[in-house]
């Protein structure tokens, strides 16, 4: 008998010894020697209850091409014993249009994974969203028409639960930047809308002063922006100032930024020997304040080695102003008020800033002394975009720091907005054009409690946010390497406190009208339709609906008076004048009849007003009749005739019908009443019948009633 030795497997930290195996001497029967197959099932299951393998995956895949619709892990296959899910759902829609998804409701265990995930324009995934920052109503936009869900089961078991729910939303462009020394203004940022580039006086465009937003999959300009260089390729530049005489000049430098091989000169004259007002190679302070010339002539000269610097440059406002008065001041991002228009002595001056800016390097009040050589004695302030604050009103403006400039690197801001303790804040995001190294974040909540509404990185088109409490956090961030990644233009942001239930604030009632509402309570969805009493026309959207961020989604209409009437019409053969094409009330329209018609009727109408009810015309329309028929309408005559004719006709066969009938009936008559006596033709039916005699027998069973059996005869006449 021979051995089979004893074998060691070992996998892992987990040893496997099979004892060694007996086998059969030669002798034996040959069916008695298990199979080799039977020894490798022994051992393959000996070594399954021994090694330990990981569970399977399960996986999945969904397309959704709806535009609208729910993606829920109800849905999902049931899995079976031992294995773990993973999941990925794609949503696919038209180009041209993105994907907006909206956490229903989330419930993940430890260790499962779900992430939200879109596309660039290359294709390449980019992670929007995961389960460590999903929370239940937070709304998520895909870049491009695209988006997916990824999940991944816990491979200890159980499954979370989620539902949520996308629709579509159209993509846009990004907002254009505006170039150095230039505009630009935007008339759509969705597929086909345009962007129109100009530059500042003293510039030149290069580049199409039009682009156009193409369809994508990630909607783009149809090519670069353009630059407004220098249009002043030389390396001195000089400009001449002159006033009518009598009058001086007021510069005020607003902006200068000079390279340190710049020079900046201003002189009170055109010659060579006017005295210098100011000179930025002399080393001295800039006077923030202005300058004033002597005389009604400034010559300004710059002198650069960079002519096409988008780094440095300068800008000079300037006015002219009479003697023995005051300049008149100026402030930008702001408006003053003024006792005197013609800026004497004693004239005082109060300056107020736009929304969102706020004074400084300046007082609010100034006024114009000195008889002798009248000036203000103190300097105009600046309104400055600031960099963070505490707002506490009912509603506001933030801007980007420094707007409506560029917004400077390494910025770090915060606004607090706090509202009454029964109202909540809704943003409204006009503009937000952010460099992709800067960020903006919105927190919902106080310092304690708080969480994030969204992170903003790039562009994007307007949109609107609302808290759930009645504290709103902002901060921005810009890159200290700004000038190197470049800056984005900035954001203008309006806040404004609401009601905190969940329905839309109450629209009021319009004059000469009504409104009806679809629903008791004004929540999302609800819808408001006004009408306009007699008289009146409905000016705007009849229909106005409660959006998902309880705000209306257009302004209430107006009734405005009916003051016009309809056009009465034409007449046939006539011409007409009209005293104003408009219709309006009061208006005449005169009508006259061309040569050989006369004219029925009036031929002057006249619009008139009702209380109530709309504007009517005075009369009916006239008729134009043709004065000779015969002779000047030949076509009237000859349907005249034929009319004539067919009605003679019509007479004469009715009159010889009626007279058949009337014939007939006489004969009848005549018949009846004369020839029916005396006629030898008689008739069967008019003389009487005679009966012959009837004889009736009568028998009855019963012997009670017997008769003896008698027989009677009976004749009956009539």
């Amino acid at each position: 008998m021979t051995q089979l030795q004893s074998k060691h497997f070992k996998q892992g930290n987990t040893q496997l010894q099979l004892h060694d195996l007996d086998v059969f001497p030669h002798c034996c029967f040959p069916s008695q020697i298990p199979s080799v197959d039977i020894l490798r099932r022994r051992l393959g299951f000996l070594m399954s209850s021994v090694w330990h393998f990981p569970p399977a995956v399960t996986n999945c895949r969904v397309n959704f091409t709806d535009p609208e619709g729910y993606i829920d892990s109800s849905d999902d296959p049931p899995l079976p014993e031992g294995a773990f899910l993973q999941c990925t759902y794609t949503v696919t829609v038209y180009t041209g249009y993105g994907v907006e998804l909206q956490v229903k409701s989330v419930n993940l265990s430890e260790g499962e994974q779900l992430s939200i995930r879109g596309m660039d324009e290359g294709g390449a995934l980019l992670v929007l969203a995961n389960q460590t920052l999903l929370v239940e109503g937070q709304v998520i936009r895909s870049p491009t028409n695209t988006l997916s869900v990824f999940y991944r089961s816990s491979p200890e078991g159980g499954v979370g639960m989620f539902q949520l729910h996308y629709q579509i939303f159209r993509l846009s462009c990004a907002l254009p930047r505006r170039p150095h020394f230039g505009e630009v203004s935007v008339k759509d940022l969705h597929p086909g809308g345009t962007a129109h580039f100009q530059c500042h006086m003293g510039y030149h465009l290069q580049g199409d002063t039009t682009l156009t937003c193409l369809n994508a999959s990630l909607p783009v300009w149809m090519t670069h922006f353009p630059l407004c260089p220098n249009s002043t390729l030389d390396r001195s530049c000089s400009w001449s100032l002159e006033a009518p005489n009598g009058q001086r000049l007021h510069l005020h430098l607003e902006r200068m930024v000079l390279g340190p091989t710049d020079r900046l000169v201003l002189w009170s004259g055109l010659d060579a020997g006017s005295v210098v007002l100011f000179d930025s190679g002399r080393g001295g302070p800039i006077p923030f304040e202005g300058v004033i010339s002597e005389g009604p002539a400034v010559r300004v000269q710059f002198i650069t080695d960079q002519p096409n610097s988008h780094n440095t440059g300068f800008n000079i406002r300037y006015e002219a102003f009479e003697k023995g008065h005051c300049y008149e001041p100026y402030i930008q991002n702001g408006n003053f008020s003024t006792t005197d228009l013609t800026y004497g002595v004693g004239t005082v001056v109060q300056f107020t800033c736009d929304p969102g800016h706020s004074l400084e390097q300046g007082p609010p009040v100034i006024e114009c002394i000195n008889t002798r050589d009248p000036y203000w004695n103190d300097t105009e302030p600046l309104c400055k975009a600031l960099c963070g604050g505490d707002l506490s009103g009912p509603s506001g403006v933030i801007l980007s720091p420094n707007w409506p400039e560029w917004y400077g690197e390494g910025e770090d801001c915060s606004w607090r907005i706090h509202v009454g303790e029964d109202k909540r804040v809704l943003l409204d995001v006009q503009l937000l054009n952010l460099s992709d190294s800067d960020m903006l974040t919105i927190l919902d909540g106080d310092e304690v409690t708080t969480r994030i509404l969204g992170q903003f990185v790039g562009g994007t088109s307007p949109f609107k946010m609302s808290s759930s409490t009645p504290d709103l956090t902002i901060t921005f961030h810009s890159d200290p390497a700004g000038l190197v990644f470049g800056k984005g233009e900035g954001f203008i942001i309006n806040y404004m406190e609401v009601s905190r239930n969940d329905s839309c604030p109450d629209l009021p009632e319009i004059q000469n009208g009504w409104k009806t509402t679809s629903h008791t309570t004004l929540v999302r969805g609800a819808r408001i339709t006004y009408q306009c009493d007699p008289g009146y026309d409905l000016v705007g959207s009849e229909t106005l609906t409660c959006q998902v961020d309880l705000s209306w989604n257009t302004q209430p209409p107006f009734c405005e008076k009916i003051m016009y009437c309809t056009d009465p019409g034409h007449v046939e053969h006539s011409t007409r004048t009209l005293s104003d094409p408009k219709l309006l009330v009061g208006t005449t329209i005169q009508y006259s009849c061309i040569p050989g018609y006369i004219l029925q009727g009036g031929a002057t109408l006249t619009c008139y007003g009702r209380e109530p009810g709309t504007p009517v015309w005075t009369s009916r329309l006239p008729h134009c009749m043709c004065e000779f028929p015969q002779i000047f309408c030949p076509k009237l005559a000859e349907a005249a005739a034929d009319s004539s004719f067919d009605g003679g006709s019509m007479a004469l066969a009715i009159f010889i019908l009626v007279l058949l009938v009337s014939v007939l009936l006489g004969g009848a008559y005549i018949y009846v009443t004369r020839c029916r006596y005396y006629s030898n033709l008689r008739l069967p039916l008019m003389y009487p019948h005679p009966y012959s005699q009837i004889t009736v027998e009568t028998e009855f069973d019963n012997p009670l009633y017997e008769t003896g059996g008698d027989t009677r005869e009976y004749e009956v006449s009539i």
